[in-house]
């Protein structure tokens, strides 16, 4: 299994990388670095839907200057991750539930064997959505989680309201491994940078455009029936106003000002019920605030660095 390089995304030195095989037969392709002298610990990073390993080289090198040990992977349907579907290119789960077989199988696999204490998690939108999922189910392995624009509500869905039940019917009709209705092949993160949802930093969105022209086989279009269905059924248990109150992991929530793929409304009224935990509204960033514009990224830094390692939790 390898890692992708390019010139303008060379890989951070050191990295160990291989592939897993989950419990129901999976390949999952993982890489970890090593920490400095100075160890703190170690960071996992847990992407967002359609993301993959190299695009977070940057931030693996941002983390091993503060003195961390990395470790991550690429969630099955994604990166080069084994695909679920003849079409690969299909955004494929049949529940969210295979996610947290590849979560349990990283941690217990690579990280809790191979990575130095105490543990960090850094999750992007829908591996946010994932570590809330194994928070509530009592998974301990983190001492801080820092969640970024968090899977919590989609706002960018014609139709928002009609769109769970709409996915669930044509789901029951047989479509489930059907692209959502409008969404095809192409990967978003090659379109043009003019209007793009996700970062106001041209170079840093043009820097993954040419790792996926370098490695295609990188790429995934439109999400599918099944995996909308999955999301709308997550997203309902957390928007129970009980659900945030029964979590009890300390976790630093990150919301983008001007989100327009996940609802920083529905994030900040999420965060307002833990009881653990804390959140911050990074103004003028769009979705993706770890591959924004500096001005957006060293907000983001600064609540990091106050945050992890942190003093300990009582």
């Amino acid at each position: 299994m390898k890692l992708v390089s390019i010139p303008a995304n060379p890989v951070p030195e050191g990295a160990v990388v291989g592939v897993l095989k989950t419990p129901d037969g999976i390949s999952i392709r993982f890489a970890r670095w090593p920490a400095p002298r100075d160890r703190k610990g170690t960071v996992c990073i847990f992407h967002g839907r359609i993301e993959f390993i190299e695009k977070y080289f940057e931030i693996v090198r941002d983390l091993t200057a503060r003195g961390f040990a990395v470790a991550t992977f690429d969630w099955r349907g994604q990166g080069l991750s084994d695909r679920l579907l003849r079409e690969p290119r299909k955004g494929h789960v049949s529940s969210f539930a295979e996610y947290d077989t590849d979560l349990e199988t990283f941690m217990k696999e690579v990280v809790l064997p191979d990575c130095p204490p105490p543990l960090f998690a850094l999750a992007h939108s829908m591996g946010a959505a994932v570590l809330i999922r194994a928070v509530a189910r009592g998974n301990r392995w983190f001492d801080r989680l820092v969640l970024c624009a968090p899977m919590i509500k989609l706002t960018n869905i014609p139709l928002l309201a009609l769109a769970p039940a709409l996915a669930r019917t044509m789901r029951i009709a047989g479509l489930g491994g059907a692209f959502v209705l409008g969404g095809g092949p192409v990967c978003s993160a090659s379109a043009p940078f003019l209007d793009n949802p996700v970062t106001s930093d041209p170079i840093r969105y043009a820097r993954t455009a040419a790792i996926l022209e370098a490695e295609p086989a990188l790429e995934i279009g439109a999400p599918t029936i099944a995996w909308a269905d999955s999301a709308f059924r997550i997203m309902a248990e957390f928007a129970n106003p009980a659900f945030p109150a029964k979590l009890r992991q300390p976790m630093l929530i990150i919301a983008c000002g001007r989100d327009l793929l996940v609802s920083t409304e529905a994030i900040e009224e999420f965060s307002s019920r833990l009881r653990v935990g804390s959140h911050l509204v990074v103004p003028g960033s769009k979705h993706e605030v770890m591959m924004e514009l500096d001005a957006y990224r060293g907000q983001f830094w600064a609540a990091f660095d106050a945050y992890i390692p942190g003093t300990p939790a009582f």
